[in-house]
């Protein structure tokens, strides 16, 4: 009750309509599209920076707890504001400020929309390469949080890699712009990449400088067909052997073809026990060049099938299937605990052993789809949740599959982040000189743990 009443003093600070306590609004912001949730008791939906300052120079004199949020697209729980408080809504600020030809840089505030972005910046002849699956829906900040890729990561870095300045709020009110414009900057630390795949524990994005690339002037794909998966990661061994660096490269497993096929339709994956896509761009007589090159490069493998796609549209064509294979799986009735997994790209065949050996063990379904070429693969444990057995074996193929994983030199998550989801393993992720690092940087920038608290380092 008590801290309801401060809450309602909030508003004072605030623009009218900014502060709710409306159920609707609570719910909407009690979790994201993991199944763990929790209501804030308040939600705030900032139309400035400066409101933003207010918020958190109150919330810290008042050590209210604040989760920060964009579109609520994550898969770890990551903006489960598990503490009550303010749910701190960023999807306000949208506005992309610039977008520069000349520097080759967009301002954009964090609330705007990946895909809105992305289709600003081409029409200009530029490019903004990080292609989370949610792009459509998830929001800059929220890429920012969990440092995302997408599959053009493999040839084009993740989000990291093209953030050159942030404006931040930290938790005492004040503005702080780290990095700026320029490609090249090496005065001081880096500071704005240290709240990148912060997970809002730092402080809070509301300001980005991107860099931009031009626009390739052409793409072309390649969906191969493979007898299993063995196969097909030797045939990505192969292709990097042979000098290729494709934008993307992803693949997919038996059960997820299967799910696929039942879903679409698609006569491309009969007889297929795995699926290959391969795209590589540039100019166009390179890249026509290049695909007819891999075509035969693949061709001793014996592909059940080998298909090209040329220009957007053709490419289209097989993006469009590999964007069905999270709701095909869906389509089984199986609940998917989809684990953002990542291991040495050496180890990839090993990864996909790991899965069979869980599935096995278990006797639990999984389904392997994703980021081949750079060995972040997508491991969903397929749940028959009306089988209480079935939900106490999870836990331990959860428990198999991340400890597994780091016995490979690999990571407990590539881009969707630590969040609740992956909690219980940080300490097993991590040495605890490192985890000690990480709660003195906390504790420096947030010494109240006012700031998303309850995940992985509180």
């Amino acid at each position: 009750m008590k801290r309801r009443i401060l809450l309602e003093q909030l508003s004072r600070e605030l623009a009218p309509g900014e502060l709710s306590f409306e159920a609707e609004d609570i719910a909407v912001h009690s979790g994201d599209k993991w199944f763990a949730r929790h209501p804030p008791e308040a939600v705030v939906r900032p139309g400035s920076v400066a409101s933003v300052a207010r918020i958190m120079a109150w919330a810290t004199a008042h050590r209210i707890p604040v989760t920060p949020r964009g579109s609520g697209y994550g898969y770890v729980g990551g903006c489960v504001p598990v503490e009550g408080g303010i749910a701190l809504s960023l999807a306000g600020l949208k506005r992309i400020r610039s977008v520069s030809a000349l520097d080759f840089t967009a301002v954009v505030e964090s609330g705007v929309i990946t895909a809105t972005l992305q289709a600003a910046v081409e029409r200009k002849g530029l490019y903004y390469p990080p292609d989370p699956a949610s792009r459509a829906d998830c929001s800059i900040g929220g890429n920012i949080a969990t440092n995302a890729g997408g599959p053009r990561c493999l040839k084009y870095g993740v989000t990291r890699d093209y953030v050159l300045g942030l404006q931040v709020v930290l938790v005492t009110g004040e503005v702080v712009r780290l990095g700026g414009k320029t490609h090249k900057n090496k005065t001081g630390f880096d500071l704005h990449r240290l709240f990148v795949g912060s997970e809002g524990m730092l402080g809070v994005v509301t300001e980005v400088t991107l860099k931009l690339l031009p626009l390739p002037p052409y793409r072309a794909c390649l969906g191969v067909g493979f007898v299993d998966i063995k196969t097909a990661a030797k045939a990505i061994r192969a292709i990097f052997a042979a000098g290729f660096l494709p934008s993307a490269l992803e693949v997919a497993d038996a059960f997820t073809i299967a799910a696929a096929r039942k879903r679409t339709g698609s006569p491309l994956l009969r007889g297929a026990g795995a699926l290959m896509i391969v795209e590589l761009d540039g100019h166009q007589r390179s890249v026509r060049g290049e695909i007819s090159d891999l075509d035969r490069l693949l061709r001793p493998f014996n592909p059940t099938f080998c298909q090209k796609g040329l220009g957007p549209e053709g490419c289209e064509r097989f993006w469009a299937l590999r964007r069905e294979f999270s709701y095909s799986l869906r389509d089984t009735g199986l609940t998917k605990l989809n684990e953002d997994v990542v291991v040495p790209r050496g180890k990839l065949e090993a990864l996909f052993r790991l899965g069979a050996a869980i599935q096995k063990r278990h006797g639990i379904q999984v389904a392997c789809f994703g980021h081949a070429g750079d060995g972040n693969i997508h491991v969903n444990l397929m749940v028959d949740e009306s089988r209480p057995a079935q939900r106490l074996a999870a836990e331990a193929g959860l428990d198999h599959l991340f400890r597994g994983v780091l016995e490979l030199g690999g990571s407990i998550t590539g881009e969707h982040g630590v969040g609740l989801a992956k909690k219980p393993w940080w300490t097993a992720a991590v040495s605890p000189e490192a985890d000690r690092l990480h709660r003195r940087i906390k504790s420096t920038l947030d010494p109240d743990g006012i700031l998303n608290p309850g995940k992985f380092l509180g």
